[in-house]
């Protein structure tokens, strides 16, 4: 098949690596411009346009997707298929351009968790089970017909970087088969609309800062959730006092439930000396990888040799 592959992130990279060592053939790549990032707003590529170069594929980047010029180069290529993974919404005279029309990668099961964070959502929510889906686009996002779906359990030791990496894993191998059911003609689409879990489907929304704060009135379970759903991306955070009053943003990476009931103030610090301690609404949790502003991702234990706590 002569695909056409759009997509970002590094979730993105691995299926177009499966797709290239299936034998299709990748007539371009295209992904989002490159921007500043950092304090020193140095200038970044994607991963997939660093895998791009590095495999030797053509590159597009276009600023808007109904610009004349790429659609216009989108046209000439001529493509069999257009495979996106991790990518912007598509204009409808981008994805019903192929022959064979456009696909998407989803890291849900869909119809549950449409959107732009469904791997940290699930988390978040506690959910056992997650997966992949490949469906074909349609006009409005993450609701066209699907092609394929499996499925992976969600451990309790897990966080969003550990499903991450296993659903992209998975993702290459469904979305492969799928790209072959097409090209043999044998590709089943269904309908969401007749899917079980269509009348309790939960969005994936972008995740943004205030998101990420910690609500201590919450129950420890909710929090140790919340934690997991945004580690090691985008990191949940809170505001801890030293003893000085003064507050610190502080990243919380990892915690650990207890059976400790709390009688303090949700929010309240406490330590053993090896061990940190804040209060929830319920019982007290254990923080066990935390970063302050300024200094490097640690654990606990480390961060209480060099730091007093306050109330």
């Amino acid at each position: 098949m002569k695909i056409v592959y759009m997509g970002t992130p590094e979730f993105a990279v691995a299926p177009l690596q499966s797709l290239m060592n299936a034998g299709h053939t990748i007539e371009a790549v295209v992904t989002m411009p490159d921007k500043p990032v950092g304090r020193g707003q140095v200038i970044s590529e994607s991963a997939v346009k660093k895998f791009a170069k590095e495999a030797g594929l053509p590159v597009l980047q276009p600023e808007k997707l109904k610009a004349e010029d790429f659609v216009a180069e989108l046209r000439r290529i001529n493509a069999d298929l257009f495979v996106v993974v991790a990518f912007r919404m598509l204009p409808e005279v981008v994805w019903n351009m192929p022959k064979h029309g456009t696909i998407n990668l989803h890291a849900s099961l869909l119809p549950d968790y449409r959107g732009a964070a469904p791997i940290n959502w699930a988390v978040i929510n506690g959910d056992k089970k997650t997966g992949v889906t490949t469906f074909r686009l349609s006009h409005e996002i993450d609701t066209g017909d699907v092609l394929m779906q499996e499925s992976i359990d969600i451990a309790d030791s897990d966080d969003a970087g550990s499903v991450h990496d296993r659903l992209m894993e998975l993702g290459s191998r469904v979305l492969v088969e799928t790209v072959a059911r097409i090209e043999r003609g044998e590709a089943k689409p269904i309908p969401q609309s007749q899917m079980q879990g269509i009348d309790t489907a939960r969005p994936a929304p972008k995740i943004f800062k205030n998101d990420m704060k910690i609500d201590w009135a919450s129950s420890a379970l909710s929090i140790h959730n919340k934690v997991r759903g945004l580690s090691p991306y985008p990191t949940a955070w809170t505001i801890i006092n030293d003893e000085k009053g003064t507050e610190i943003q502080t990243k919380i990476y990892r915690t650990a439930l207890t059976n400790t009931p709390s009688n303090a103030a949700p929010g309240s610090l406490s330590s053993d000396g090896k061990r940190l301690y804040i209060a929830a609404a319920d019982n007290l949790l254990e923080i066990c990888e935390l970063q302050v502003a300024g200094k490097k991702r640690m654990p606990a234990a480390d961060f209480l040799r060099g730091f007093r706590l306050g109330k």
